[in-house]
């Protein structure tokens, strides 16, 4: 493994390398560093400090371009704002890049302190008073002065507890619902909800162009300093920002270019070459236009399961991470049939100390490509995993929507390019950040009911709690019903438990039922006796079913599926060009045909 790999490797595990004294200093996150990990930091320190300073001398003559910039000239947007700023051009999205934090304040909220809180953390990052424009046809960020930002205080102390909970959740469902005019609206609003005289809900909505989910973090942090500073009647103890996501965006739009592009680029271009889409079963058809109705189920892997992951993924030197994603793959071939597997992965990309601070989108998506060819091992499959995870952290610097920008991979307005699964192994803190304010006990918000977007066809969600791994798979209710995403965690579940206990096993053999669901498949579901009609024709009954289920799934063939009203549709059309050949009821005809779609027509 490459010393930038390595390096990598650690900082995408959590563990902060620095150079002290000319010594080598980390700090990892809590069970993390194990001996085996710390052992091979130990091998490789000498390269490691190398690396380190060579890092430190280059970033130390790249700083010098990415200082402040004139807010006089046109500003552009960064590469990952110029598409959803297209997307939202198209009206093709909706809600679907609100993001809300709802948080769940009892004690003694001061409202005025609240509002100031807010406005001065708008004072404080630019791109919350960012509107979008185009000039000659390329988009541009306008930075609007300070402006007070209005909070509704909307009081549901009157009501009776159910009503209540009724009533607040239309208004933070009315709220989500609401989409922004980026041209005109700050990408930011707020909303207050007094369910008692201590007791309230706070909800704030970003729009994602401005945000993504370390800036999260960000928000409710320095919310908690201020208002404690403004409560105390002192200033805000937090530094100035050193740049602001304006400075960020030039900076970008100028580093890549050229020869370091190139270098990013060349990589890509060879490993997703002809990339295939992955063809997951649906329960409905794909619409035209991407739909982003979504919902979502939780997933518990047990505690007894939590140890023999970190034992395996320390045996192969491997991570957390690597270790759930290669069984999450194994499960997508299996799945789809398919052995290239293209999952995306997102990355934080605050690989530099000023931008840290920022509320803004850097967030990064990463194309995890494996081939599964050759019914591997899944020892071998974490291999290729590892190597494949390794390669993409070291060229994660090329944005996702530029390497879409240079790719030009096949478009459909149906799905996102490229990939259209997401897994993602993140710290609990990331989504449910520890804060505090003064006088009040502070809480997210979880309640039922409010329906959520979707930006993928399936997204899964996981992070360690203490012995458990816990998470939520996200999917597209316009392509999946629960049931089928219930069945496939608990396949990914039993997979993920047989992979652990015989790892040197080949995938194909890895089993992804227990045996009470495949005794329930080959038994009570293949008892299919059934007394039918003795006076209707096997076309009449199947009529029968396309007139009760007429866009439910009734064939899938390789890459292909139809469902009962396209097969009913073909299937007439088959017997109207047979009644011009003359065939007549009774008359035998010879079929001599591939097992394909069409052998059932």
């Amino acid at each position: 493994m490459k010393t930038v790999e390595f390096v990598s490797y650690l900082r995408n595990l959590g563990v902060k390398l620095w150079i002290d004294k000319n010594k080598l200093g980390y700090r990892s996150p809590k069970g993390v560093m194990t001996p085996e990990l710390k052992q091979k930091m130990v091998e490789r320190k000498t390269e490691i400090l190398e690396f380190l300073r060579e890092v430190q001398i280059t970033q130390e003559s790249v700083a010098s371009s990415i200082q402040p910039i004139s807010r006089e000239q046109a500003i552009p947007l960064s590469f990952a704002q110029k598409r959803l700023w297209f997307l939202e051009k198209m009206g093709l999205v909706g809600n679907a890049y609100n993001v809300p934090l709802t948080m769940h304040l009892v004690g003694k909220l001061d409202y005025v302190v609240l509002q100031k809180s807010l406005n001065q953390i708008i004072a404080r990052h630019e791109t919350l008073r960012t509107t979008f424009s185009e000039i000659n046809g390329a988009p541009v960020q306008i930075i609007q002065p300070s402006f007070e930002l209005e909070l509704p205080l909307k009081d549901l102390s009157e009501l009776t507890p159910s009503e209540q909970t009724t009533k607040l959740q239309q208004l933070l469902q009315q709220e989500n619902e609401q989409t922004f005019n980026l041209e005109v609206d700050p990408p930011i609003r707020a909303h207050l909800y007094q369910l008692g005289t201590t007791e309230h809900i706070l909800q704030i909505t970003l729009h994602h162009i401005v945000t993504d989910g370390w800036s999260m973090t960000v928000l409710p942090k320095e919310l908690s300093v201020i208002y404690t500073a403004i409560l105390q009647d002192k200033p805000s103890p937090l530094p100035d920002l050193p740049i602001q996501y304006a400075d960020f965006a030039v900076w970008q739009n100028n580093y890549l270019q050229g020869e370091t592009l190139e270098n990013q680029l060349s990589y890509w271009k060879q490993k997703l070459q002809d990339l295939p889409q992955l063809q997951l079963p649906t329960d409905h058809p794909r619409p035209a236009v991407q739909t982003f109705n979504g919902t979502g189920i939780p997933i518990n892997i047990p505690a007894a399961l939590t140890p023999k992951v970190k034992q395996l993924t320390q045996k192969q030197g491997t991570s957390l991470f690597i270790t759930l994603l290669a069984a999450f793959k194994v499960l997508l071939s299996r799945y789809s049939g398919q052995q290239s597997i293209a999952v995306g992965s997102a990355i934080a990309n605050r690989n530099r100390s000023e931008i840290e601070g920022l509320i803004g989108f850097f967030v990064n998506s990463l194309v995890m490509y494996t081939d599964l060819e050759g019914d591997p091992s899944f020892t071998e499959v974490l291999n290729r995993v590892k190597q494949t995870t390794l390669e993409a952290y070291s060229h994660q610097d090329i944005p996702f929507d530029k390497l879409v920008e240079e790719l030009q991979p096949e478009r459909s307005l149906s799905q996102n390019p490229l990939f259209q699964v997401m897994f993602v192994v993140q710290q609990e803190e990331t989504f449910k950040p520890s804060f505090s304010l003064p006088n009040l006990e502070v809480g997210w918000y979880e309640g039922a009911g409010v329906e959520m977007s979707v930006r993928m066809d399936l997204e899964l969600h996981l992070w360690p709690v203490g012995e458990e791994i816990k998470g939520f798979c996200f999917y597209n209710r316009d392509l999946f019903e629960a049931e089928t995403i219930s069945r496939m965690l608990s396949h990914y579940e039993n997979l993920l438990s047989a992979a652990l206990e015989t790892p040197e096993q080949p995938i194909s053999q890895l089993p992804l039922m227990r045996e009470a669901e495949l005794d329930q498949v080959l038994q009570e579901w293949t008892n299919s006796k059934t007394d039918y009609p003795k006076d209707k024709c096997i076309h009449q009954l199947f009529e029968k079913v396309v007139e009760k289920n007429p866009e439910a799934v009734a064939l899938r063939f390789e890459h292909q599926q139809l469902t009962y009203s396209q097969l009913n549709q073909k299937a007439n059309q088959l017997a109207h060009h047979l009644l011009n050949l003359g065939i007549t009821p009774e008359t035998q005809i010879g079929i001599y045909v591939d097992p394909t779609v069409e052998e059932i027509v």
